[in-house]
């Protein structure tokens, strides 16, 4: 057994080995079924928006139980700004340009929303598609990369940050020359520095300007910096630019244009013999062929050409009049790195128009997984906050999305790597740390979801522990609920998705964390999907989902993850708004071995006790007592029958593997039956809802 939360109860030399002692003399959290077991509605390819969200899918989707809807943006992790409407106003309306706003009162319904790719994008790799590049180091002399305008001065209030660009080499470089060729505007002051680190994460390396690295009076134009007289072997190099020239392209018509810096192309390599550059960059034009580079931010400036004809978005009139939002408020993702806040605003003043509940906003996706400094989120974070209040004052403003609960700054010299203290901070010391009424982030413990699962489901107990430990530690504030925005075994395709291991994840992750004080947790892969080919072949096909497909996208078997969910919603629960309480759980005899057994146990507001038992043991079943103690000191007794047992395991689902034609050849509801025996039997690799009524009290 594993020890969820410890209370004295009895004396374990009397009790069986086998026994879970449910302790009813003090509830450990609450929870409301409305608000915790959530799902994700998200951007998907060309197409797929229309046959996910048809009348019998979405139907079939409502029965897995799942209340509330998170609206993710796919466009905030693909670098593209979001046309949440297809009407609205360009700043440059002539050349259909620049930064748009959608229409708060379009003629026609808001049935699907797209990506702009951004054409004055700095990064290689994104975290979507990644179909898109750097443009500055493509090759291309008429692209260019720069930073977002809403960081400069004028914006934020504060004196404009440094921005940045890294390059990251795959291997060591030699390097003591650079080739910069700017654009309008210019860096007048810049620093061209190296990384001492042994990686990226190495809390000694230092950022160390090149002997001749210093530029205190730029121009602008095509620049050759002679860096050191002997080149210098590097990983990372980083262009530090610290004061802008202000200056604007001709025939520039808005003030944005002449904020932060613009870059047209880097190089970095050696002087030859014959005086000549030798770059040590590759150019292309594409993310995965071209020298890897990095950027503080990106101008979400763009153009009507610019759409990105394979990123679709749920329109909002869909998405609420079709009831995919089971009748709750949404909480509701906007852009804050690659959008801008009037068009937030303008979102906002159309959907309180419309009528429809969106009561909670999350503003930006991610951040920390896009290298922007935690300071200059907050300032975006800010900008957007006053924005949307200044629509509806009594939104609550979540954020910021991470990546993971445990984030840190990479390639940092400064003292404090926490990413979250960090975001916190600069809302604190602008007064703004009120605005961020719930805190939000994804969990996905495992990069490849490959070798021993059940290891990986036991572990990932600690695992989640120990980020909400890091939360706390981080300074993220106790009156502040938290919500896992996204999870899975792992982001990437697999098998364990499809399979008994991640139905066994999700139910322990989303118990647990509602155990230790979170309020929900929203599964991705809401629609119905097809398996998609593994990153690493040992994973297995699989895709996150709560149902597969057919050839015209119609929901068709069900996956474990669709069962589980219904038992938590319907049978460990209560459905509906009630209150939930929580109830510490310990083993009589903590195991010598492997602890298989996590047990869960909620007091419904009808009265019943229900217990979540997940066996994580892949070969063997076991069999269990449940035991309750109503107060401290006193001695267990077995759980009164009858108990009402629902389970689900093997003997109901059984994957067969077959690269993308996979599918289950024994697929069927988790079984239903009463027993007055004290022990409770668990398959292996199964859930089980062991239900009774228990008085609470003495």
């Amino acid at each position: 057994m594993v020890l969820l939360l410890t209370s004295a109860c009895g004396s374990p030399s009397r009790l069986p080995r086998d026994a879970v002692i449910v302790d009813l003399a003090r509830g450990v959290s609450r929870f409301r079924p409305d608000q915790a077991f959530g799902a994700v509605v998200d951007g998907l390819p060309a197409g797929r928006i229309a046959q996910v969200y048809t009348q019998a899918n979405i139907t079939a989707l409502k029965r897995a139980g799942l209340g509330p809807i998170a609206y993710n943006l796919r466009t905030e992790l693909g670098i593209e700004a979001w046309h949440w409407s297809n009407e609205g106003a360009w700043s440059d309306a002539k050349r259909q340009q620049g930064y748009w706003v959608g229409s708060d009162r379009p003629v026609r319904p808001v049935l699907m929303g797209w990506g702009y790719f951004l054409p004055r994008r700095g990064d290689s790799i994104d975290q979507a598609n990644d179909v898109g590049w750097s443009r500055l180091d493509d090759g291309d002399r008429g692209t260019f990369w720069k930073s977002n305008p809403y960081l400069d001065q004028a914006y934020t209030h504060l004196p404009s940050s440094p921005q940045w660009v890294v390059v990251s080499f795959p291997a060591p470089q030699l390097v003591s020359a650079a080739r910069l060729t700017w654009e309008a505007p210019f860096a007048r002051r810049y620093e061209v520095q190296r990384w001492t680190g042994i990686d990226p994460y190495d809390r000694a390396g230092r950022w160390v300007n090149f002997p001749n690295g210093h530029v205190g009076a730029g121009a602008g134009g095509d620049v050759r910096l002679a860096l050191s007289r002997e080149p210098i072997s590097v990983n990372f190099v980083r262009v530090l630019l610290e004061q802008s020239s202000h200056t604007s392209p001709p025939g520039s018509v808005d003030r944005r244009d002449a904020m932060g810096y613009a870059l047209n192309e880097i190089g970095l390599g050696v002087t030859g013999p014959d005086g000549r550059f030798v770059d040590a960059m590759h150019h292309a034009r594409s993310g995965g062929e071209q020298t890897n580079i990095y950027v503080s931010s990106t101008d979400p400036w763009h153009r009507a050409s610019d759409r990105d004809s394979d990123t679709e978005q749920p329109g909002f009139d869909s998405l609420f009049l079709n009831q995919v939002t089971n009748g709750l408020p949404v909480l509701l993702t906007v852009g804050a790195l690659y959008d801008t806040p009037e068009n937030s605003a303008a979102q906002m003043r159309f959907l309180k128009g419309r009528g429809y509940p969106v009561h909670e906003v999350e503003i930006g996706l991610e951040p920390d997984g896009q290298n922007i400094s935690p300071e200059d989120f907050a300032a975006l974070f800010i900008q957007t906050a006053d924005a949307l209040r200044a629509v509806e004052p009594a939104l609550i403003l979540a954020g910021p999305g991470l990546q993971q609960a445990i984030s840190d700054t990479w390639l940092d010299e400064t003292a404090d790597h926490s990413w979250t203290r960090r975001f916190l901070n600069g809302l604190r010391d602008r007064g703004h740390l009120r605005d961020l009424g719930l805190f939000t982030f994804e969990h996905y413990p495992y990069d490849v979801a490959c070798g021993a699962l059940d290891a990986k489901l036991i572990a990932e107990n600690q695992s989640l522990a120990a980020s909400a430990a890091r939360l706390k530690e981080d300074g993220v504030p106790p009156g502040v609920p938290r919500v896992i925005i996204e999870f899975g075994l792992s982001a990437l395709s697999g098998q364990a998705a499809v399979d008994m291991p991640g139905a066994l994840f999700n139910a322990d992750l989303t118990a647990q964390f509602l155990t230790l004080g979170g309020r929900g947790a929203y599964m991705l892969g809401y629609g119905p999907e097809q398996l998609f080919a593994p990153e690493t072949p040992c994973a297995g096909y699989g895709e996150l989902m709560l149902f597969g497909q057919d050839e015209k996208g119609r929901a068709t078997w069900p996956t474990p993850a669709y069962w589980g969910a219904r038992m938590l919603t319907g049978d460990w629960a209560q459905a509906g708004a009630g209150q939930h309480v929580i109830y510490a759980a310990r083993a009589a005899r903590p195991p010598a071995g492997k602890a298989w057994i996590v047990a869960y146990p909620v007091r419904r507001p009808d009265g019943r006790l229900a217990v979540l038992v997940v066996n994580r043991d892949p070969l063997h079943g076991h069999a269990i007592r449940l035991m309750t103690s109503r107060l401290v000191g006193t001695a267990p007794a077995d759980l009164p029958g009858p108990l009402d047992v629902i389970q689900y395991g093997a003997g109901e689902y059984r994957w067969k593997a077959d690269g993308a034609a996979g599918r289950p050849v024994r697929n069927e509801p988790p079984r239903r039956f009463s027993q007055s025996a004290k022990a409770v039997r668990l398959p292996p690799y199964s859930l089980t809802v062991v239900r009774t009524r228990v008085p609470i009290g003495p």
